[in-house]
């Protein structure tokens, strides 16, 4: 093709073209009939080969150019037909096909607030005329809501997952100071607190260097924020605490220990790994990468250990399914929010299906963590929500927990976590409870939870 793009060049064709040089070469051999009829030789024999081999191809290349001119037509009309439909498509159609699919997660999350309750279901409608039916519980939905709302609590956000399957049994949120706040609140990131401490204890769980009956020894305060107290003195007079005990009451300087001196940095940063933090563990749902930076330092390492890392940050939706797969024997599900999705004609869809996104622990460990959570309620910080002045159960049924309390500052104030699943042998609900109170304490996350589990028991 180089080749025959050079014979274009005028040059190379001066004896056989149309100057005026060229004619009056020819008219100067007129006259002379041998000259005129001889065949061309030397070099002017070799342009003649050239171009009788450029007009062969011109020749070859008619028919096709032909066909092409008589099809481009109707290729232009074709093109034009999709550019005005395009254009004269009616504006709802329009943007119905901009909409996610209403079996996604999202898509249904964005429709929740126009969603109506009727008895325990809850339905939206979409853009293209679709019924979203969702895995929320309406009555247990708004039994959360209604309670956090009438105590006008500054920031509050609840979600439960069924542990078995990972529907979504309730996901709601209220602010008394920033209702914009709560559209993205399940999904956003907070300071984990002590809730971190479940983390931990499965670190050392894990590897076989605990058990729920290990005892630690530490001095200090059993509330202490500083490390630097907490080892243990070679002389004695140490505080001693079980692993167990200790969870319930969220002590601090045991879990700091655990994860310095007895699991290691490598065992706790594997367990993070496992739990999710760092990672698109959520594809499909607006939730955010929980977060956990490596501890540089072994007094880094101890604060993490105890949840009293500020930078370790987690969202509520990921803590619920964190709490759902130690319920579940260790297996975390995926996260579904649509039942069903029935299209304008009448016909159903069924759209969520129980998928396991990971293995986060062992049962072995899932069974000890349980059993180590159960005391939160029974003896721990829990307590006083779920028993009564004489010291009753308010509910008959046995509750693995983890409370969490930290001060933060987006928002400001003072972050008050309650992480629960129920019933602890045969679990059916797990939950997630965050309130944020500012000056003036309103309520605490672990009455929510309270409120919660009377109503998906049926008191």
């Amino acid at each position: 093709m180089q080749d025959l793009k050079h014979l274009t060049r005028k040059k190379r064709f001066s004896g056989f073209g149309f100057s005026s040089s060229s004619n009056r070469r020819l008219m100067t051999v007129r006259g002379n009939d041998s000259r005129r009829f001889s065949l061309p030789t030397g070099k002017r024999r070799e342009q003649l080969k050239h171009l009788l081999l450029f007009l062969a191809i011109v020749l070859g290349l008619t028919p096709v150019c032909l066909v092409v001119f008589q099809k481009a037509p109707h290729a232009a009309k074709a093109m034009a037909e999709v550019l005005r439909s395009q254009l004269n498509s009616p504006p709802a159609l329009v943007e119905a096909a901009k909409l996610p699919p209403a079996s996604s997660f999202q898509a249904a999350c964005q429709l929740l607030d126009s969603a109506t309750a009727t008895g325990e279901d809850l339905t939206a409608q979409t853009a293209a005329g679709e019924t979203i039916l969702y895995t929320i519980r309406g009555d247990l939905q708004k039994r959360v809501h209604d309670f956090m709302a009438a105590n006008q609590v500054p920031y509050g956000v609840f979600v439960a997952i069924e542990p078995s399957s990972g529907r979504v049994l309730a996901m709601t949120a209220h602010s008394s100071v920033d209702p914009q706040w709560a559209q993205g609140a399940f999904f956003d990131l907070y300071p984990m607190a002590s809730l971190f401490k479940i983390v931990t204890a499965s670190a050392a769980l894990e590897n076989n260097k605990i058990t729920p009956e290990t005892v630690i020894e530490f001095r200090g305060n059993s509330y202490s924020e500083n490390p630097r107290y907490w080892e243990a003195s070679p002389r004695g007079k140490n505080n001693r605490m079980d692993v167990t005990y200790a969870m319930g009451k969220s002590i601090n300087p045991v879990y700091g220990r655990v994860a310095a001196d007895i699991a290691g940095k490598a065992s706790v940063l594997e367990s993070i790994h496992k739990f999710g933090f760092n990672q698109a563990l959520l594809p499909g749902t607006p939730a955010k990468q929980s977060k956990a930076a490596e501890p540089q330092s072994t007094h880094e390492l101890m604060l993490m250990g105890a949840g009293l890392d500020h930078e370790v940050k987690i969202s509520p939706l990921h803590a619920a399914l964190i709490m759902a797969a130690i319920a579940n024997g260790g297996r975390m599900m995926s996260p579904g929010l649509t039942e069903k999705v029935t299209d304008a004609r009448g016909s159903d869809k069924t759209i969520h299906a129980t998928r396991e996104i990971r293995q986060l622990v062992s049962p072995e460990t899932a069974s000890s963590l349980t059993r180590m959570l159960c005391s939160t309620v029974t003896s721990g910080t829990s307590r006083k929500a779920f028993h009564d002045r004489q010291g009753r159960p308010r509910l008959d049924v046995e509750i693995a927990a983890k409370t969490g309390s930290i001060n933060g500052t987006d928002p400001r104030g003072h972050y008050s976590w309650f992480a629960a699943f129920a019933p602890a042998r045969n679990p059916r609900i797990a939950l997630v409870a965050l309130v944020i109170n500012q000056d003036k304490w309103k309520i605490k996350s672990s009455q929510v939870g309270e409120q919660a589990l009377q109503e998906f028991f049926g008191k």
